[in-house]
């Protein structure tokens, strides 16, 4: 039985990856921070026969004692501070855990691996915030990396010490550049679940409005249950790299708005929805759209749920929570 350690799982990522390694008969092994963490019970419901071990990105030792415990096959490094917008309140703790670490888990790793580095295949989740004022359309493997914010300055770090790891000691480490990628698992401060959640209050007669910032910022946006299969295939690769994992197509905050309106039978979006400066980023990545080309030809991997089918998914999923309080 294979086994594997996943940290950031209580996240959305971590979740969806955990139910697809379980489904393939998987010893799964999550990393929580802190013994009383609220999400400590979410996470044993959502994935019978999980055993979660406590530890922190910014702790070696810790994280050291808990591969040991492990003795994971895979590592599967998805923990961060993922809110962009909170990476400018805290920039000093987001490079702490987003950025460093990724170091003090590839050291860790190493360290565990004692020399013999085909012990264990280790995937980075890099992200798509690391190419920010983009230099290329679409985004690609190779583009220029020119991040706009905390958050993609740490991923930055971490995606290049990633490859310097695998360069310098031949760890088979690999990068997924994941694109925007949702779920009814997304948290309610992101932008979709916040337009989901909203909508089917506004539907059921408990909001009245919603209050978002610049509406012409377009994304890639696809579904967290099929990015997480790409990671899963990056490590059963021979050789490691890494790879864009995207849907290639782009579409605004507007159209996600009007998406989730119509998923709802809400006609006129636009008479719900009010622009509010504070919600505005001090410097804006306007466009992402990736080019997953090499992910579908080496891993032949392509996504399956529509931009559309995602949003009405979400949609409906905080209709039937709304509904049940």
């Amino acid at each position: 039985m294979p086994r594997a350690l996943i940290t950031g799982i209580t996240g959305q990522d971590g979740l969806y990856l955990a139910e697809l390694l379980n489904s393939k008969g998987y010893e799964v092994f999550g990393l929580i921070r802190g013994q009383n963490n609220p999400k400590f019970a979410l996470v044993q419901e959502t994935i019978p026969g999980i055993t979660l071990l406590t530890g922190d990105l910014t702790d070696v030792s810790s994280l050291v004692r808990v591969l040991s415990i492990a003795q994971p096959d895979e590592v599967y490094n998805l923990g961060a501070i993922s809110f962009v917008a909170y990476s400018w309140e805290n920039a000093s703790l987001t490079t702490d855990v987003t950025g460093k670490g990724v170091l003090n888990m590839l050291e860790a790793t190493r360290l565990y691996a004692a020399g013999d580095v085909s012990k264990v295949r280790f995937y980075q989740a890099s992200s798509s915030e690391m190419f920010g004022k983009v230099q290329q359309v679409p985004q690609r493997e190779e583009t220029l990396l020119w991040p706009r914010s905390p958050y993609g300055v740490a991923k930055v770090f971490g995606h290049y010490m990633t490859i310097n790891y695998r360069e310098s000691y031949g760890m088979h480490a690999s990068s997924g550049i994941l694109f925007n990628h949702e779920s009814p698992r997304r948290g309610p401060e992101f932008v979709t679940r916040k337009i989901s959640q909203a909508v089917a209050r506004i539907k059921l007669g408990l909001q009245d409005e919603i209050v978002l910032g610049n509406l012409d910022a377009k994304r890639d946006w696809g579904f967290a249950g099929d990015y997480v299969e790409a990671m899963w295939l990056m490590l059963q690769q021979p050789e490691a790299d890494d790879y864009v994992i995207s849907t290639g197509e782009t579409h605004s905050i507007e159209d996600l708005l009007e998406a989730a309106f119509d998923a709802a039978e809400i006609a006129d979006w636009r008479k719900y929805v009010r622009q509010d400066p504070r919600f505005m980023r001090p410097a804006e990545v306007d466009l992402l759209i990736g080019d997953s080309a090499k992910a579908e030809r080496v891993l032949g991997w392509k996504p399956k749920v529509s931009f559309k089918e995602l949003v009405a998914m979400m949609v409906e999923s905080d209709l039937a929570e709304q509904s049940a309080r």
